[in-house]
């Protein structure tokens, strides 16, 4: 008995003893705890954002997609699939859950491993602050006493809020309200039952669950929660039974299925890059986690219109040049087998772009063809197949020849119709600004932002072609040229002496000529030999410094001859800024797309100030001088070049320049409305000939035409009042304008008879170009030539 009784004290003072050492281990390790400064004042790594001007998101940028909320707004069914998921006692337990870890014990040991943790929801914020998610002992005790300290300092709802925006759910996703985002594109406030109970059960293994991934493992996972929410009587047995029989849709299922919608890229994204590289020189690497939001003056109706008005003029020109042949390959085994899911995971590897979605031949005839892509079969025959047909049969060439395997494009039509398409060669770019302030309303700088990252808007320098004779005839206004002055239409040659380097011949872009004719006409139809005796006139180096008035850079625009047909660079940025001085009445004012920059608070870190026509921007142009620029540009509209606008969007208030570099490498179209200015272009990225029809009025017009049907919706017609400095004239049966202090011209031609040039100086030592033109005979390069002697126009 003595022996029982001193084993049983024996017993006791070892369990005083352990008690005792676990007590000052556990006093130890309090006392090592971290403190929770960075729960109480938690500062996420929140992402760059940029929005359009109504607060629309553009895109957003880091390596964390989070969207922080408070646990007020998350909804119901979404708290009650998390608690059913991971801890359905948490609202009752003080840290820990004491029967949890009895059952996960008793489980890990029946199985003899670690197959089963028992984390409260407070020891995954313990863990995911603070600690490794290495499955020892060791830290397992020091995740529970961290639990045990933050629901001593923290309320149940704070601990859930951290829950809810730092966990991590896959794809670069923290949180629930991005995850609700990446997954599904929507908010967590519109989240079905279904979708909210797949979120809540991706915290156990984001990468094994994720629904992109494993479409299987995610979908037995929510099937899971919602079993778990039904015993804990969350929801009854007939919504688990809807939930449960709910498809997963994603995002980009979504996009497959509804081929109208804008893509993964999302809109406005070269803006979004703009924005992006701006915040990046303002702020560092920090605005990729500080919470940085962009707020840019894009409008989102604006943009889409500008976006699918890219697209659909480019798809317009590559359709006119015909079908290049298949865009790859597939496993021609697969297509045989119909191996649904290896050809799916193959098409994958080509990313669909707006308007164009790929797809794999499955059968090809001459006379027939069925495509497939992510599960739904089309068929095309008869004239479906004209735009292929050079692609289709035995004799078409073996590298364009469309079979089985083949990879095409799809474009949407409406009423589920489809048509065949191939992403387009060509890139085309638009700027849209508001006339009087500057605001971007659309930039686009190219087909898409996924295929090529080069903005064409602001990057490329291109040469502007006819849309730069504006420029010209406005100085030339000064110089006392008038709408109504007489000028030749005619062949014009320039020696190689006079030119000081090789002959010259330029032509008109159809080589016809009209002889005398009025300025007003010549600018409607675009005479290049007119323009160039216009600068002859006036000077090349008169017009370089008048562009400056435009926001021009001179170096761009050398003095010379060549200046009249646009054979300096600009991109349609730089042109849509000085157009947007004949829209307004002759101020210049600086284009900007962003309104304002805010921090993570919403508190105001910047916003722009702009300079406004006709109150503090500066005046440019005289209001005269704008007005009757105004009046030769809507002459271009209204029977020239550019007719087709006025026959489409029927206004009388439109105005602009078409525009057509040698060989048809740039095409143009630089208008506006009072209101609004757009600048359209259409090129190769690599400069090369888009074809010999290919023109301004053809392949750049059609862009500005479709967008500004959207941008001009609700702006009433502009009349502008005829300023003080004009004087009008009856010239053949029309109201024709002049500036006051010049006599008004004269209702009859010159003589028909030829006018003679007169020669070059006898003593070139005389001529004040002498020197450049000796420079440029002897191969230094920016050596500006002299500029042939010609007659002036008839002026009167």
């Amino acid at each position: 008995m003595s022996r029982v009784k001193t084993s049983i004290l024996a017993l006791f003072a070892l369990g005083i003893a352990a008690c005792g050492i676990l007590a000052t281990t556990i006093v130890l390790a309090w006392q090592q705890l971290p403190t929770l400064d960075q729960l109480i004042d938690y500062q996420p790594k929140i992402p760059l954002r940029v929005y359009s001007a109504e607060g629309e998101p553009l895109a957003e940028f880091g390596e964390e997609k989070r969207v922080v909320l408070n646990v007020n707004v998350i909804p119901d069914h979404l708290k009650q699939a998390i608690l059913a998921a991971e801890d359905e006692r948490f609202y009752e337990h003080p840290g820990i859950d004491v029967q949890g870890i009895v059952r996960a014990a008793f489980v890990n040991f029946v199985r003899g491993g670690k197959a089963q943790g028992a984390s409260t929801i407070t020891m995954q914020v313990a863990r995911n602050f603070y600690l490794s998610r290495e499955k020892t002992f060791n830290r397992k005790f020091y995740e529970i006493l961290l639990a045990l300290k933050i629901e001593r300092e923290l309320s149940k709802d704070q601990i859930l809020e951290l829950y809810l925006n730092q966990i991590y759910l896959g794809q670069r996703a923290y949180g629930f309200a991005a995850a609700a985002q990446t997954y599904f594109g929507k908010p967590v406030q519109a989240l079905t039952l279904a979708e909210a109970a797949l979120l809540a059960g991706l915290p156990k293994a984001p990468s094994q669950l994720n629904p992109i991934r494993n479409p299987e493992a995610a979908k037995k996972r929510r099937e899971y929660v919602l079993s778990r929410m039904l015993e804990a009587g969350f929801i009854t047995q007939e919504q688990y039974a809807a939930a449960a029989a709910e498809p997963i849709v994603l995002a980009q299922d979504r996009y497959r299925n509804d081929p109208t919608a804008i893509n993964g890229n999302g809109v406005g994204q070269y803006v979004a890059e703009m924005a992006r590289l701006f915040a990046l020189e303002r702020f560092g690497d920090a605005a990729y986690t500080a919470g940085i939001q962009i707020f840019t003056t894009i409008r989102l109706a604006d943009q889409r219109a500008a976006e699918a008005a890219v697209r659909h003029g480019l798809l317009a020109y590559d359709r006119r040049h015909g079908y290049r042949g298949p865009e790859g390959m597939l496993d021609a085994k697969a297509v045989a087998e119909r191996d649904w899911d290896t050809l799916d995971a193959q098409l994958s590897s080509y990313p669909d772009f707006p308007e164009a979605l790929a797809a794999v031949v499955l059968e090809a005839s001459d006379r027939r063809l069925v495509v497939w892509r992510h599960g739904k079969t089309v068929e095309f025959t008869d004239k479906a197949l004209d735009f292929v047909r050079r692609s289709l049969g035995a004799k078409a060439p073996e590298e364009q020849r469309l079979r089985p395997g083949a990879v095409v494009r799809l474009r949407p039509l409406p009423n589920e119709r489809w048509e065949l398409t191939q992403l387009p060669e060509a890139q085309a770019a638009l700027v849209s600004l508001d006339a009087d302030t500057g605001a971007v309303r659309a930039l686009v700088g190219g087909y898409d932002f996924g295929l090529t990252k080069f903005n064409h808007a602001t990057q490329g320098q291109r040469q502007p072609g006819s849309s730069f004779k504006p420029f010209i005839y406005s100085a030339a206004l000064e110089k006392g040229w008038g709408p109504g002055s007489w000028v030749e239409d005619a062949p014009l040659f320039f020696s190689a002496e006079l030119t000081g380097s090789k002959d010259w011949e330029p032509k008109n872009y159809d080589d016809r000529y009209e002889g005398w004719m009025r300025l007003r006409d010549a600018v409607a139809k675009s005479k290049n030999v007119v323009a160039i005796r216009v600068l002859n006139d006036i000077t090349p180096a008169y017009a370089q410094q008048w562009i400056t008035r435009f926001g021009l850079d001179p170096a761009k625009h050398p003095a010379y001859l060549t200046m009249a047909l646009g054979a300096g660079s600009a991109n349609p940025w730089e042109m849509a800024r000085a157009y947007a001085v004949f829209a307004n009445g002759g101020y210049l004012v600086e284009p900007y797309f962003i309104q304002e920059i805010r921090d993570a608070q919403g508190n105001l870190l910047l916003r722009v100030q702009p300079k406004v026509a006709g109150q503090d921007a500066p005046r440019v142009l005289s209001e005269r001088n704008a007005w009757m620029m105004d009046s030769l540009l809507r002459t271009v509209v209204e029977r020239g070049t550019a007719a087709a606008a006025r026959a489409r969007l029927k206004r009388s208030d439109l105005a602009g320049k078409t525009g057509t570099t040698n060989n048809q490498v740039d095409t143009w179209f630089a208008g506006y409305q009072p209101k609004i200015v757009a600048v359209s272009w259409l090129g190769f990225s690599q400069p090369r000939s888009l074809g010999r029809a290919e023109t301004g009025g053809r392949a750049a017009l059609p862009i500005w035409i479709e967008y500004m049907e959207t941008a001009l919706q609700g702006q009433p017609e502009v009349k502008r009042p005829m300023p003080e400095g004009i004087s009008t004239v009856q010239l053949d049966d029309k109201t024709e304008y002049h500036y006051s202090e010049y006599p008004p011209p004269s209702p009859y031609p010159p003589s028909s008879e030829p006018v003679e040039e007169a020669p070059p100086p006898n003593d070139m030592t005389e001529d004040p170009f002498y020197d450049l033109i000796q420079q440029r005979r002897q191969g230094t390069p920016d050596a500006a030539p002299r500029a042939p002697v010609l007659d002036r126009p008839f002026l009167n």
